[in-house]
């Protein structure tokens, strides 16, 4: 006899699972409880991994250019004239210097794809001073509207208004609590070339790091220029990209195309990055090994239900079942078991993010990071055991579909 097409593909393979009910509920749960764990652990991975990389890239550029290191060249000779030359130098001082020909760099890096901000600056070392307290900083003079799309400081400024007109600057909080002094009053910033210069605090920025805090001075562009003797330079460009994890790209071919010290954050960061491929590995490794123990635990499952059915098997053959119909009713079990665990697991793992969510907290009560499972997630974690009870579900399934029907019905 004829049957629809895959109607009783579908019907048998239901009938089979709804017979041995418990065997299905088990490892269905079992299929749910694997899904759940890949996706929480994924998507608690992704949250920790984006918040890591928040808090460091929030204060600090993707690609930074610098100008080169000066460098002495041993150019003498032994004093014998045989020897080779010398290689035993000192090294050369650094001093601050500006980056020739910025503003056309500038231009440059803007025009680029997937850059979306350049940002000059002039950093250097200084003493804040306020009345008989003293600190040394770090001045970074800045075009506050082009550095704010470099360094996002309107959720970090703590008080005040965020700009830089001349004879204005931004600190660190902690710099401020250690002067004693707040919005609208006023520093001294002398720099080691005994250049004084009075300014008046315009905003105090939360940088998310106690050192940064601490050692923090946002100035005009031109103020730090002044400061530190370089009309119309300066020392760094700050690139932010739309990648972050193009960076590292990036700064190959700037290096060279340019005749600057190009560095990336993969390279001023070198331990975070490893921590984060660990985590991804580490991550992948979880998924494999879930992905094993549920092929395992369905395969079991429909190996147990071969030997269990195989008078209906028979009996279906002789009725006039294909071996490829018994193969696929199998494979349709496999599937449904797969299907199943999927949904369950997937509403599980939304469950565990909702209740981490919303029960662990740090000092200030809010949530640790942000954890959310993503559409894209749960499809591939979903597909994935669907993969894998298709999968489970071959060996048994060619198994049902070798069994003679004459011998079958007869045990």
């Amino acid at each position: 006899m004829r049957w629809p097409a895959f109607g009783f593909e579908i019907r048998v393979a239901v009938r089979f699972l709804r017979e041995g009910r418990f065997q299905s509920v088990l490892i269905v749960f079992g299929v749910a409880a694997g899904v759940a764990v890949v996706a929480y652990i994924s998507a608690l991975i992704g949250g920790l991994q984006r918040n890591t990389l928040e808090k460091t890239l929030g204060a600090q550029a993707h690609v930074v250019l610098t100008p080169p290191e000066e460098r002495v060249t041993p150019v003498l000779e032994r004093g014998d004239g045989n020897g080779p030359p010398f290689t035993d130098t000192q090294a050369r001082a650094q001093r601050l210097r500006t980056i020739a020909n910025w503003p056309a760099m500038a231009a440059l890096l803007e025009a680029r794809p997937g850059v979306a901000a350049v940002s000059p600056m002039v950093s250097g070392a200084a003493l804040a001073q306020r009345g008989e307290a003293t600190r040394s900083v770090t001045v970074a003079g800045v075009e506050i509207e082009r550095y704010a799309r470099v360094v996002d400081l309107a959720p970090k400024t703590v008080a005040g208004t965020l700009r830089l007109a001349p004879g204005e600057a931004i600190v660190g909080r902690t710099l401020a609590d250690d002067l004693g002094v707040r919005v609208g009053d006023r520093i001294v910033l002398l720099s080691t070339g005994a250049v004084g210069e009075t300014l008046r605090l315009s905003a105090l920025v939360d940088l998310g790091v106690t050192e940064l805090n601490r050692r923090t001075v946002l100035v005009p562009l031109r103020s730090a220029q002044s400061l530190f003797d370089l009309p119309g330079g300066a020392t760094r460009l700050d690139v932010t990209l739309d990648d972050v994890w193009a960076a590292q790209a990036l700064a190959a071919e700037l290096a060279r195309q340019l005749p600057v010290k190009v560095e990336s954050w993969q390279e001023t960061n070198a331990q975070l990055v490893s921590a984060l491929n660990a985590q991804t590995i580490s991550t992948r490794l979880i998924r494999g090994v879930v992905l094993v123990v549920v092929v395992l635990g369905i395969a079991s499952v429909l190996v147990v239900s071969v030997v269990q059915k195989q008078r209906e098997i028979g009996i279906l053959r002789a009725m006039g079942a294909t071996r490829g119909q018994i193969l696929r009713v199998f494979l349709v079990q496999g599937a449904l078991v797969g299907a199943l665990g999927s949904a369950f697991g997937v509403a599980l793992a939304a469950a565990m993010i909702a209740l981490f969510t919303r029960f662990v907290r740090g000092s200030d009560g809010l949530p640790l990071f942000a954890i959310t499972l993503a559409p894209s997630l749960a499809l591939q974690v979903a597909a994935m055991a669907l993969a894998a009870g298709v999968l489970a579900a071959i060996a048994p399934a060619r198994r049902a579909a070798r069994l003679d029907p004459a011998q079958a019905i007869r045990l």
